[in-house]
């Protein structure tokens, strides 16, 4: 990964003149896949557009930063909302019958450290009335629209205002001086209970995949693995799970043992399921480091 993220776009860094800009214990291999089915599934599709992890000398000049939700994913298209594994999502009809004929890409969201509360609403198949009346839609993109990602913001902006509804809100969006204002604001957003900051580039076209436009800047960085094998405990954990042995999406093999709970432990996710891990970057054979389990791998 270059140091300099704009290295990646075409159309080169931004003049100065443009923009400038705890752990949660979640639920269990079992309980996501009542919602949508196996890990597998939980691949996001090619059409959603993913972030990347935010290098530790990124320039933030032409970008645009909010904070990181921790919620789940949820795709409009006009008439049906779905995660981004295109499972359907079974939302009131007075929820979605708010929403505008725009196509729509955002979270839902409960508010920071609530993303457990969230899942076990968004999961069952007949929507709790009472509990989606506190469900908010944080959007963050017009996948229909063109211009530039700015463009798109405000016109975002101005579409929840029109549309009225409560529970629809357009992600603030806004520009960041320099390293040190970044610095700053994602200390402010860790110190008040979130997860960190996302930063998209103003000049970005609608785009999908793993590319230059979109970073997640948080203090851990967190990637999916494969559960290869169940590694035996020894001393107080003697009968349990001692360890994962997991293999990463660039196929390198390795073992976590922290992080996991005694149910965990007691019950650890399924050879051959995927999950959810933190570490501290990578070293030079590619291995993370101090990696930690997080949770199953995001079956939304």
């Amino acid at each position: 990964m270059p140091a300099d993220p704009t290295a990646f776009s075409s159309a080169g860094p931004l003049s100065a003149g443009h923009f400038r800009p705890a752990r949660r214990r979640l639920l269990t291999a079992a309980v996501l896949g009542a919602c949508v089915g196996t890990a597998a599934q939980a691949r996001p599709g090619p059409g959603v557009l993913l972030a990347r992890d935010w290098p530790a000398d990124g320039d933030p000049a032409g970008f645009l930063v909010s904070e990181k939700l921790d919620g789940v994913r949820a795709l409009w298209d006009g008439e049906r909302l779905r995660f981004r594994s295109g499972a359907p999502v079974a939302a009131p009809a007075w929820f979605t019958a708010a929403l505008p004929r725009d196509a729509l890409d955002g979270e839902l969201w409960l508010g920071r450290g609530r993303f457990e509360a969230l899942a076990g609403t968004v999961r069952h198949a007949v929507p709790d009335d009472a509990a989606w009346r506190a469900v908010r839609y944080q959007v963050f993109e017009l996948p229909g629209a063109g211009g530039r990602f700015s463009e798109r913001a405000e016109a975002l902006a101005r579409l929840c205002r029109r549309q009225g509804f409560a529970a629809l809100q357009a992600l603030p969006q806004q520009p960041v001086a320099d390293h040190a204002a970044l610095a700053r604001r994602l200390q402010a957003v860790v110190d008040a209970g979130g997860e960190g900051l996302v930063l998209h580039r103003a000049d970005a076209p609608v785009a999908s995949g793993r590319g230059p436009w979109l970073w997640k800047h948080k203090p851990l960085h967190d990637a999916e693995a494969q559960v290869i094998a169940h590694l035996p405990g020894q001393g107080r954990l003697a009968g349990l799970l001692g360890a994962l042995q997991v293999r990463s999406d660039a196929g390198i093999a390795f073992a976590i043992g922290t992080g996991l709970s005694d149910a965990d432990r007691a019950q650890p996710p399924a050879i051959g399921s995927r999950i959810t891990f933190t570490h501290r970057g990578l070293t030079q054979a590619g291995v993370p480091r101090f990696a930690s389990y997080l949770r199953p791998a995001h079956a939304f």
